[in-house]
């Protein structure tokens, strides 16, 4: 991948099938617009929990996704450069206003990443200079359908030309700044759009798996110090229309 030739062989055969069926996948399961407006893969992406490949949009046990995944990022185009990585789930039930919100599972940036170096394993970045939010555990409780978690790769801005053209042609992000700012960043109802307009980011790839609730998830949740692994949730009775009532049973 370090010769333009196989790098553009391998961007076409990526178009020609995988990327498409990442897009459908994106789009069958309202990822845009619940979580991006709108986004355009330029770089391929391949999630793996220890060494299972998991397909765009699977649902990975709970007991599996309990650890932080790697995650194969390809760039198709030559040099180095900062990424951004976040990892949203946009299916969080809010019982008070009968809708959902989102919470942000991970979020680290200044991920170096190149044509020859693609793998990146959440859980050993730096917690100093690389992580903003570690890895949250995903989760679905009782009696809800499966949640999404997207996985969005962002791009960093361009930093300006200067003399020394060594290193990534990326401008870093200060973690520390970030977390000694007034606006500090929360995993509840995190808005990922406002935090790429503040940092000026450009979504460049994205991959999905789902979690529902299984056997496994109640320890999940305690052993991360969740709350809530004894709610159920129910759907309300709604009663028939008279007219859509059993014969007879409309004169009770």
């Amino acid at each position: 991948m370090n010769k333009p030739i196989y790098r553009f062989l391998s961007d076409k055969k990526w178009r020609d099938y995988k990327r498409k069926v990442l897009v459908q996948r994106l789009e069958q399961m309202n990822v845009v617009p619940d979580v991006l407006d709108a986004i355009d893969p330029v770089v391929s992406t391949q999630l793996m929990f220890g060494r299972r490949k998991v397909p765009h949009g699977e649902i990975v046990d709970s007991r599996v996704s309990e650890i932080a995944p790697f995650i194969n990022i390809q760039p198709y185009d030559r040099g180095e450069r900062l990424y951004t990585i976040a990892v949203i789930d946009p299916d969080i039930p809010n019982v008070e206003k009968d809708g959902y919100d989102t919470r942000c599972h991970y979020l680290a940036c200044n991920i170096k990443i190149s044509p020859t170096e693609t793998m990146v394993r959440l859980g050993d970045l730096s917690a100093e200079s690389q992580v903003i939010l570690p890895w949250l555990a995903p989760y679905s409780q009782k009696g809800l359908p499966y949640q999404r978690l997207a996985v969005v790769i962002l791009e960093q801005p361009a930093r300006e030309p200067s003399a020394d053209s060594t290193g990534p042609r990326s401008q870093e992000i200060s973690v520390e700044k970030i977390e000694k700012s007034k606006t500090s960043i929360s995993r509840d109802n995190f808005n990922l759009r406002r935090f790429n307009m503040t940092h000026r980011l450009a979504p460049v790839g994205a991959d999905l798996f789902r979690t529902t609730y299984d056997e496994g998830t109640a320890g999940v949740m305690a052993r991360a110090g969740i709350t809530g692994g004894n709610v159920e949730f129910k759907r309300k009775r709604v009663e028939p229309l008279p007219y859509k009532r059993l014969k007879g049973s409309r004169y009770r």
